[in-house]
């Protein structure tokens, strides 16, 4: 339906439209009914119903616009949080009146009722709704449904309504507004006409008339002060406003419901959609999209987490950022608006000032606690950011208040806009203008994101080919800019090249720009080369949009220089991403840069780049090399410039096929991170006119520096895996690594991944890459040798089986040069330990003269270790030279001479045990003496570590003879004060006869040991005295609920005193003792004495 379907389109003949019909149609789009009837006075009836006939709206896209969050189109949202098609509202209305559930359908005037029925489901009843809606001049006014809806939406059955009007407006009855049929009535039936209504609504009704009824006859009464009466079917008076209808407080509600989510369960999206509803709002000129902006921001105003955040310093969630940012970018779209009035714009700019000036409105670089950032940045490194302390506050609206100033009334503007054909006559194309460029195409000289900006308003407010037309002046600006740049460094190249670094950089970087300059001139241009696929609202098989499909259209009015605007699209993005610029301030503004420069990148990854795009993007490259300090890829770059590593990536694998030099060049010189290279500038380190003094960091406050070392971490193993095989190329890639990557967790990141491509499961190895992750292996190893790295294990592990991947060679070179890359205790438990296993000769496939070269490095390796760190390296030593006689003898040496001064007991004694296991009895046991000497054991220790080892220790002496005891037990007593200790080494002593080891040419007599004669007297002497003394330790501070503990301790005392001759005449003196001077005890006392006599 809709215009030019004459007499409700029935389409059998096509005879021409009456001159009635055109004129009610025109008058009744523009002119609201009330001036119609105050111009005539008195209008026929005919042309009064064709001009309520054609007040109805006629297009299905407002009403599509109305009930659904998308209509298709760039910016549409999801579909609600169901992207479900059918649960649109739009859809079901759709289905409703298709399925013939549109009934009593009525037009009295300018309202149109009817009743709608939603078929019974299994959960639900039939429902008949009643629908009403107002309408004038094409828009719906008001709608009212009894479904009871609440929602920003037009409901199912308003929607099925209209449609059934559109679509069928023969099959509607139309009335005039019922004033003019009362008009027609005389005194008896007008009160036989409001006698039935009374009869039939009495219920509803009847107060109401009663009332009406006594104002009427009441001569003073405020209804008789005014000439005539309403009437809901009229059309609409001369003041009021033509727009459609919009629920105010659903808009309100529902976003306030939304922002209280706090962005989860999809509250982001429901948010976007709703801006993207504004744009669409705004594309078809429809002035509710600034109405629905001014609502939602009040709402994210009111947002109370806003006063939270401010209190607490904190800054909002990434993804309230965003929508932050969304909102100031639509409102500088409205108030650029081209049509609007003056009036609008200074209602809007007093509405945006007073928001911006509220304390809790957010800042455009997103810190809530500013004074802390910028504090740090007054520091002298940044020597180009301007007193930050002393800058204006910037809100996120700031740039929309900045852009009510701007207007569209320069001639040369409007030409630009009007027309694809305003060039310069060819007689003025010599020499300098600022208005045209040599071809005498037309430029634009503004700054750069305010100039895009009006291309996003045009574009926005549904002028697509205006917006063009200025985007191709922009372009062709920045291309003569950029000329004009090279021509100036060409001068300056030199001095340049020899000082190796430039203050010129750019303040204000386009890419993560608040108003997405590249952003917005690439979907302008693409958006006109877009091949629409009909099934734009279906998605593939993964729910997920298809991606865009491009084609060439040649600009308007350049058909001759073969120039297109994807191809242009692909330039602007290009030159933009390679602008060189200074890092900006704040975490938010850095990760804003990072993420747009990921968005941009998606997007031009969805091109095909042919000949055309290619020759395009060969061009912009060399430029971009050549650029001096106006480009970020250029020989000479800012020290704080932001890095290129991201885009670099891009170009490279676009360049890589087509060009492979220019895309290996380009790839190593944006590898640079000159931020991390030098210190800052020695000089004024304390700012006395700020009041405050800083010592400068090293580096400026770079938020983001983890995720821009890890991009260029990821650039350089994109470049290692394109080189494989090419050992020219690799070489080069390996120094650029080695020049610019500065953290070790990185280089072995690249080193892993060189190490994966050149060891594929299923083909042979790649040599050449396979030397450079060794090589790449060898320089963590060193960087990391003296700090403290976590995974420093697993880095000496890595490298061992990378060497073995590479061949004996190079695991002799890591063996002969340890000291270089590991410590002692590394390279004798990790390094030669793994060489010299059994799966590394089998891996290496050996034969016996390499065999013994790679373990002949191990033994050497061994004992250099040993030597330097004995403690923790002997025991390693000693294994790994096991099979060399001479080898072993040496490191045995080694561990005597270090026993006295550098062991500990522990470690003595796990060595003494491995040379009993050996079979060095005598060799353990000298080694247990040593570890004893280091030993004390307190009297209360009796669960210490070191005890059995003391047990083994006693047990090895006993079995090599009388001798080897006799020696050990004066060690014993000297080190050891726990009596429970030395009564069990006493205990086992004597229940075995010494020398039992039998060692070859000594004789053992094979008679138990006697503990009146040494060396066992000694041991049961200081046994005894350990007890005595013990008890006393213990009976200071004793509590009750120890005294049965203490009661068999003194039992196993009496037995250890039992083992003398005179033992049971000692026990008792000392129990007669212990009643004498601890009779205070009472009740341990008569406990000891139950037990003791």
């Amino acid at each position: 339906g809709g215009p030019g379907t004459g007499q409700g389109g029935s389409g059998k003949t096509q005879s021409p439209e009456s001159l009635l019909d055109i004129a009610a149609r025109k008058v009744a789009e523009k002119w609201p009914f009330q001036r119609v009837e105050e111009r005539f006075e008195r209008i026929p009836e005919p042309v009064q119903r064709r001009i309520v006939y054609w007040s109805f709206p006629r297009s299905e896209r407002e009403i599509c616009m109305y009930s659904s969050f998308n209509t298709g189109g760039e910016e549409s949202g999801a579909a609600g949080e169901n992207s479900d098609e059918t649960r649109l509202p739009f859809r079901r209305g759709i289905a409703l009146l298709e399925s013939g559930c549109v009934d009593s359908v009525l037009q009295v005037g300018f309202h149109l009722s009817g009743t709608v029925t939603e078929p019974a489901s299994q959960s639900e009843p039939e429902i008949v709704c009643n629908v009403a809606i107002s309408f004038d001049r094409c828009k719906i006014t008001s709608v009212t449904c009894s479904c009871g809806n609440k929602d920003i939406f037009y409901c199912a059955h308003v929607v099925a309504l209209s449609l059934y009007r559109i679509r069928k407006p023969d099959q509607v009855k139309l009335h005039l507004p019922i004033s003019e049929t009362l008009f027609q009535m005389n005194r008896d039936q007008l009160q036989k006409f409001v006698q039935y209504l009374i009869t039939v609504h009495h219920t509803e009704v009847l107060p109401t008339a009663q009332k009406l009824a006594d104002e009427i006859l009441s001569q003073n009464s405020e209804i008789n002060q005014v000439h005539g009466a309403p009437d809901p079917t009229a059309g609409a008076s001369i003041d009021d406003e033509n727009c459609w209808h919009l629920d105010e407080e659903q808009v309100r509600e529902q976003v306030k419901q939304f922002l209280s989510q706090g962005g989860y369960y999809g509250s982001g999206k429901q948010l976007n959609s709703m801006f993207a509803k504004v744009r669409e709002m705004l594309r078809m000129r429809d002035s509710n999209g600034a109405r629905m902006l001014t609502l939602i921001t009040e709402q994210f105003m009111a947002d109370p987490r806003l006063s939270l955040w401010r209190q607490q310093g904190t800054g909002m969630t990434d993804k309230c950022r965003q929508l932050w940012d969304e909102l100031g970018a639509l409102w500088v779209c409205i108030v650029l608006n081209p049509h609007c009035k003056s009036e609008e714009k200074t209602c809007w700019l007093r509405q945006l000032k007073k928001w911006s000036d509220m304390d809790v409105c957010p800042l455009e670089d997103g810190n809530y606690g500013s004074e802390l950032p910028n504090i740090t940045n007054a520091l002298p490194q940044s020597n180009l950011s301007q007193d930050s302390l002393a800058r204006p506050r910037r809100t996120v609206f700031t740039r929309a208040m900045e852009a009510c100033d701007l207007h569209w009334q320069d001639s040369h503007l409007q030409r630009i806009i009007s027309s694809d054909f305003y060039m310069s006559p060819s007689y003025q194309r010599e020499g300098e203008s600022l208005l045209f460029n040599s071809q005498g195409l037309p430029l634009w000289l503004d700054h750069v994101p305010t100039a895009c900006a009006r291309v996003d308003a045009l574009r926005s407010h549904g002028y697509p080919r205006e917006a063009l037309r200025l985007a191709v002046a922009i372009i062709n600006t920045l291309r003569l800019q950029q000329q004009r740049q090279l021509d100036i460094y060409k001068h300056q190249k030199k001095e340049l090249l020899q000082r190796g670094v430039t203050t010129t950089t750019n303040l204000e970087g386009w890419v993560g720009h608040p108003l997405d300059p590249i952003g917005c001139l690439f979907g302008t241009l693409t958006e006109a080369c877009r091949l629409d696929d009909d099934n734009a609202m279906d998605t593939g098989d993964s729910g997920e949009p298809k991606p865009p499909v491009y084609h060439h259209v040649p600009v308007w009015g350049c058909q001759d220089t073969g120039e297109s605007y994807l191809a242009l699209a692909l330039e602007v993005a290009l030159m933009g991403m390679g602008q060189q610029r200074v890092m900006p301030e704040g975490l938010y503004a850095q990760d804003k840069v990072c993420r747009n420069e990921e968005q941009i990148i998606v997007r031009l990854q969805e091109l095909d780049l042919d000949e055309l795009l290619v020759q395009t993007l060969r061009k912009q490259a060399v430029l971009l090399l050549e650029g001096g300090p106006f480009s970020g890829l250029g020989e000479v770059i800012h020290r704080e410039s932001v890095p290129m590593h991201t885009f670099a990536k891009y170009l490279f694998s676009a360049l890589l096929p087509h060009d492979t030099d220019l895309a290996y060049k380009l790839a190593l010189r944006a590898m640079r991170l000159p931020v991390l290279e030098s210190t800052a500038p020695s000089g004024d380190v304390s700012h006395s006119h700020h009041g405050i003094s800083i010592v400068p960091s090293r580096y400026p406050r770079w938020f983001t520096l983890g995720h821009l070392e890890s991009q260029q971490c990821e650039l350089a193993s994109t470049m290692l895996t394109a080189a494989k095989g090419d050992m020219l190329r690799l070489r080069t890639v390996l120094e650029a690594i080695q020049k610019n990557i500065h953290s070790s967790s990185l280089i072995f990141k690249l080193a892993q991944d060189a190490f994966k491509i050149a060891t594929p499961a299923d083909n042979p190895p790649d040599i050449t890459l396979l030397n450079v992750a060794l090589e790449l292996g060898l320089q963590v190893m060193r960087m990391t040798l003296s700090t403290l790295n976590w995974r420093r294990r697993e880095m000496v592990r890595w490298l061992v089986t990378c060497a073995t991947e590479v061949g004996l060679r190079a695991l002799v070179s890591i063996l002969q040069s340890w000291y270089t890359l590991f410590t002692p205790t590394e390279a004798t438990s990790i390094v030669a330990a793994t060489v010299m296993s059994h799966n590394t000769i089998l891996r290496l496939s050996l034969d016996y003269p390499q065999r013994e070269e790679l373990a002949s490095c191990a033994r050497t390796l061994a004992l250099q270790c040993a030597m330097k760190d004995p403690q923790n390296c002997a025991l390693s030593a000693l294994t790994l030279c096991e099979k060399d006689h001479i080898a072993f003898e040496t490191a045995y040496q080694i561990v005597i001479d270090a026993a006295s001064t550098g062991m500990t007991y522990s470690q003595l004694f796990t060595i003494a045990r491995y040379m009993e296991h050996r079979g060095y009895p005598l060799r353990a046991f000298k080694l247990a003496s040593l570890a004893m000497t280091h030993l004390n054991l307190a009297y209360n220790q009796d669960t210490h570590p070191a005890i059995n080892d003391v047990l083994w220790a006693c047990a090895l002496s006993h079995s090599l003879g009388k001798n080897e005891l006799a020696a050990i037990i004066p060690l014993v007593v000297k080190s050891v004060h726990c009596a429970t200790v030395l009564s069990d080494i006493l205990r086992r002593c004597t229940m075995t006869a010494p020398g039992l080891a039998g060692i070859p040419g000594r004789r053992n007599s094979g008679k138990l040991m006697s503990t009146d004669k040494a060396p066992l007297r000694q041991l049961l002497d200081a046994t005894i005295s350990a007890y005595i003394n013990t008890t006393h330790s213990r009976l200071t501070h004793i509590s009750p609920r120890h005294y049965g503990e203490f009661i068999e301790f003194l039992s196993k005392a009496r037995e250890t005193f039992l083992l003398a001759q005179d033992g049971h005449i000692q026990f008792a003196q000392f129990i007669d003792n212990l009643k004498q001077i601890y009779k205070g005890k009472k009740k341990l006392m008569m406990l000891v004495r139950e037990r003791f006599g």
